[in-house]
């Protein structure tokens, strides 16, 4: 399998993440809501907590005061596994504490529109 072989799956995930990024800073949570499968199969496993469909991640957002500490990206890392899948993996440093964490992201596009449907995060101790 060549993974840099699909550079439109490529380029539609950077878009994607670069708009889950920025709904992150801004803790718009209707945009981070959208782009996690409306499926009762989506996982979000963070720093602090494991979540399992999207009531539960939905909820989570919802009680989290301030949103996401701000962060830096330092590294991506986009792989295409076909047309209509693919993982991003990004560093980050917390601006709050300095710690360098690790989020994955597997993404799949559902009816035209890209949405997460397995997210971990987690950081380097």
């Amino acid at each position: 399998m060549d993974l840099t072989a699909n550079p439109e799956t490529v380029s539609a995930l950077t878009l994607a993440s670069d708009q889950y990024e920025e709904a992150l800073a801004q803790n718009d949570v209707a945009t981070l809501d959208a782009l996690f499968c409306d499926d009762p199969n989506v996982i979000r496993l963070g720093a602090t907590e494991n979540l399992f469909g999207p009531l539960e991640i939905a909820e989570f957002r919802r009680q989290r005061r301030g949103g996401a500490p701000p962060r830096e990206r330092l590294r991506r890392e986009i792989v295409a596994l076909g047309p209509e899948s693919g993982c991003v993996t990004v560093i980050f440093k917390n601006l709050r504490t300095g710690q360098t964490g690790r989020q994955s992201q597997t993404w799949i596009r559902q009816n035209g529109v890209w949405r997460v449907l397995v997210a971990h995060v987690s950081f380097l101790v």
